[in-house]
Parts: C-alpha cells; sequence; structure tokens
C-alpha cells in the first residue's frame, strides 16, 4: 500500500489487514505507556487546507504514539493564504523531510493529485477532500461495527468483515464525504447499506450505488438495522434550500428520543448509533440517543486514533504482510 486515497481503491484483504492491525493498535493505546518506536526517525505532516479539530488531532497522536515527528501545517496564516499553490507547498513539505504527508483539501481529487503528480515521494493520506472522501473515517467507522458485530455474535473480531449486517446512513449524503466512503468500504467488507435522506440531499446517480435508498427513517428502522449512522447537516456546503426547516428536518430525519424507543420496541437490542463528529444536538440527532448506551460516539473517536495508527504503520514501516507480530515483538 502506497498511498490511502478512497476505500474504492481498497479490496478486502487489504481493509482486513488494516482493521486486524488497529485491532493490535487497540492494545498499545491500551497500555500505560502508549507508545511504539517502529516509526522513529520518520516524519509526518498534517496538511490541512481545511478547518478540523478531531481529525487532525487524531492524526496527530496516532504519529505520535509510534514515535514520529509531527509538523502541523494549517493554510490560513501560512504562505498559502499568500497565493502559494499547493505543488510549492508539497515541494517545500518534502525538502523538510516529511515521509508522509496527511492531507485535508477542500477541493475533491486534491489529495489523488499530489499522490500522482510527482512532486513529492512521500505517502499519501486523505483525511477528506470536498465532497468526495474520508477514508480514516470509513475505516474507523468499520473497526467499530465490527467489534459490535463480532460481541453480538459471539465471535472473534480478528479476521473477520461485516457479512451480514445491515446498515443505515441517514441524512445529509449529498455533501458527505464520509457517507461515500462508508458506502465502498462496508460493501467490500460484505455489509448491506440503506442511504437515508430527503430527495433533496441525495446525489444525482445514486441509484447506480451499490446501496438500496429510502426517503422514510421510520420505515428503515423498522427493517431492523444493526447500526445508524446519522450525517452532520453541512450548512457549510449548502448554497441553496434543500429542505423547508430545520424544525422539519428534524422531524423526518433526525434521530429523536422517539425513534430511540423505537429500536427497544422493535426489539433491536443490539442496534448501535453512530455519528463522525461534530454532531448538532437536536438537530440530526437527540441529546438521549446521542449520550445513550447505544451511542458509539466516544469509540469512534477513541477507535480512530487506532486505526490511524495502523494506517501510518502499513504505509511507512513496510511491513504489511507481517505487521501484527512486528507490533507484538515491539511490544515487548
Amino acid at each position: 500500500m502506497r498511498h490511502l486515497l478512497s476505500t474504492e481503491d481498497l479490496g478486502k484483504d487489504d481493509a482486513v489487514r488494516i482493521l486486524d492491525t488497529a485491532e493490535e493498535m487497540a492494545a498499545v493505546s491500551d497500555r500505560e505507556v502508549k507508545k511504539l518506536p517502529v516509526l522513529r526517525g520518520r516524519t509526518v505532516v498534517n496538511l490541512f487546507f481545511e478547518d478540523s479539530t478531531r481529525t487532525r488531532i487524531s492524526f496527530e497522536a496516532a504519529a505520535k504514539r509510534l514515535s514520529a515527528d509531527v509538523i502541523n501545517f494549517a493554510a490560513k496564516g501560512s504562505s498559502v493564504s499568500k497565493g502559494e499553490s499547493l505543488k510549492d507547498t508539497a515541494q517545500t513539505l518534502e525538502a523538510m523531510g516529511a515521509d508522509a504527508v496527511v492531507i485535508r483539501h477542500w477541493a475533491s481529487g486534491a489529495p489523488a493529485r499530489l499522490a500522482a503528480s510527482g512532486w513529492i515521494d512521500s505517502a499519501v493520506v486523505n483525511a477528506g477532500d470536498g465532497t468526495h472522501e474520508h477514508p480514516t473515517q470509513a475505516l474507523l467507522d468499520a473497526f467499530t461495527m465490527r467489534r459490535n458485530w463480532a460481541r453480538i455474535n459471539g465471535t472473534a473480531s480478528l479476521g473477520t468483515d461485516l457479512s451480514g449486517m445491515k446498515v443505515a446512513i441517514v441524512g445529509d449524503v449529498l455533501h458527505s464525504r464520509v457517507a461515500r466512503s462508508n458506502l465502498w468500504l462496508l460493501r467490500t467488507l460484505g455489509a448491506d447499506v440503506t442511504m437515508v435522506a430527503p430527495p433533496t440531499l441525495l446525489p444525482v446517480g445514486v441509484a447506480k450505488w451499490p446501496c438500496t435508498v429510502s426517503y422514510d427513517l421510520d420505515e428503515t428502522l423498522a427493517t431492523g438495522p444493526d447500526a445508524v449512522m446519522m450525517l452532520r447537516l453541512q450548512g457549510e456546503r449548502m448554497n441553496a434550500a434543500f429542505f423547508p426547516s430545520t424544525r422539519e428536518y428534524s422531524r423526518r430525519w433526525g434521530f429523536d428520543d422517539s425513534r430511540l424507543k423505537a429500536l427497544d420496541s422493535h426489539g433491536l437490542k443490539g442496534t448501535i448509533i453512530m455519528h463522525p463528529g461534530p454532531m448538532n444536538r437536536g438537530l440530526e440527532i437527540s441529546a438521549a440517543a446521542a449520550d445513550s448506551p447505544r451511542s458509539t460516539v466516544l469509540q469512534q473517536v477513541r477507535n480512530g486514533v487506532s486505526v490511524r495508527m495502523a494506517t501510518l504503520y502499513l504505509l511507512l514501516s513496510g511491513e504489511t504482510h507481517t505487521a501484527p507480530a512486528t507490533i507484538q515483538e515491539a511490544q515487548r
């Protein structure tokens, strides 16, 4: 694996390998000393052209737990705001000795452009590009689902996929890179996916996607999904009126208290509620749902560090086929 740009590019074996390696990294995170020396001497640059808190901090924590050096580069207040191009910025970072560049960009396709340009030799990780993809978010979501799915079925999660699992992704699919990355990855891992949204918040061509499309959240919940992922309503990307009011949106497509109770009435004891964050409480998800025992929001944040540790390790260590053994050896 040279870069991580899209979950659509990941085969099943590669996806499972990343998730399995993340299991090993999660064990490291549970130790008193949360560090491995496996990337000592390597430099990871977080190159963020869009505002971010949790993703940038998660990548920073992941790199530092692997003993890599970290450089955080924010476009605001930098030479980018003075007109410097992506090429010049990337080459500057390359000259500083960057081994991996974690890039978030407002333009869809920017990470792929950087990886294919020949401007740098560094590994490139897509941390979110426009409305295109956010692969590590999808991987951490799948990691969280796999652990819950294994617990329900009384099996070990290591080495398994998501065959037979039913996942509902609800909300602003049109503007969501998380929805796209999750769809490709979940289908690769064998899950059945339903996209639930108002027609105005579904992209053109969604009928050709490998998923079921629904406009009714209550009907979808009645079918018994094993995981319900609520998407943030991305007002900053909206340039038109996609629904009459936020109150109506919340009533029809928000996960409110009544829908939380409906999971019990449908006998869905194992169904989890997910959210990639940040949450708009009271809009796409109620406080009761976000804080309920079914919610995996904090698990997703914690698992994000483990998945990003696994990603950086596999990209930079050159030990993709023997990763778990190598990690265990480093722990000793």
